[in-house]
């Protein structure tokens, strides 16, 4: 996989080019590179559901402990997955169900005998009835500002290991290899340094000569620069980025 520091100095290369680079002088400075992209990909994570992916982390439990400090690019949790039902601590309950036993010798260990669909239903739901009935599944909280999770239930034991359905954000070295996403960062960051470039044109609105001076175009860049960025937001509202459409909307 390509280096971050390789991938950003390629895009800002191409910017580079794209604002005239070499042919006239392009005055901004690396931190100007590094700031706009940085602006970039907070507006895109803010607006794009292409900015986030799907995981699953594993959370050791702690004895008496509730509340859990998570990785800062966790965005969401879905839900929190239990390995065993019925019980509040491994380290004195049983793991022995008897209906899941019954299920595993009718359907794994029976060799040439096929059970019916019936019973794959029961014991589906019995699955799902005993973790209501008997703590399956742990009630909680996640705030996604502090990524401080806490759990509505007092862990009993250090032994236990917990599944968390989550959602984070993706690295910038991801964003900057998705052929979606990649040519929207590249825009709309273009489109913010074009306007830096604009505003410290336009201070100066002419300079100096023996012929009656130079006009910079300052204005002219600013005004670009407003329009592609109107049109780069208005592109996440119909995915041009490789966004998810809202499910419920139709047509």
């Amino acid at each position: 996989m390509a280096q971050l520091d390789d991938l950003k100095n390629e895009l800002f290369k191409s910017i580079y080019y794209n604002l005239g680079g070499d042919m006239v002088d392009v005055e901004l400075d690396p931190n100007h590179y590094e700031y706009a992209l940085k602006q970039s990909i907070e507006i895109f994570r803010q607006r794009s559901s292409n900015s986030v992916e799907e995981s699953y982390l594993f959370l050791d439990l702690v004895k008496d402990q509730q509340e859990y400090i998570l990785p800062s690019e966790v965005q969401t949790v879905q839900q929190v997955f239990r390995r065993s039902i019925g019980s509040a601590s491994t380290d004195n309950a049983t793991q022995f169900e008897p209906f899941e036993a019954g299920f595993l010798n009718m359907y794994m260990l029976s060799n040439g005998r096929v059970g019916g669909l019936a019973n794959y239903e029961f014991f589906a739901q019995f699955q799902e009835q005993s973790s209501k009935m008997f703590g399956g599944y742990i009630n909680y909280t996640f705030n996604s500002v502090s990524k401080k999770l806490t759990l509505v239930r007092r862990p009993r034991s250090d032994e236990e290991q917990v599944l968390l359905w989550a959602h984070n954000h993706k690295p910038q070295v991801t964003l900057l290899q998705d052929v979606q996403a990649y040519p929207w960062i590249k825009g709309y960051t273009q489109a913010l340094l074009k306007k830096s470039l604009g505003e410290a044109r336009e201070k100066f609105a002419t300079i100096a000569g023996p012929a009656g001076g130079t006009v910079l175009n300052g204005a002219a860049l600013k005004a670009e620069a407003d329009i592609e960025i109107d049109k780069l937001i208005n592109d996440l509202s119909n995915y041009v980025d490789g966004g998810s459409p809202m499910w419920f909307v139709i047509g």
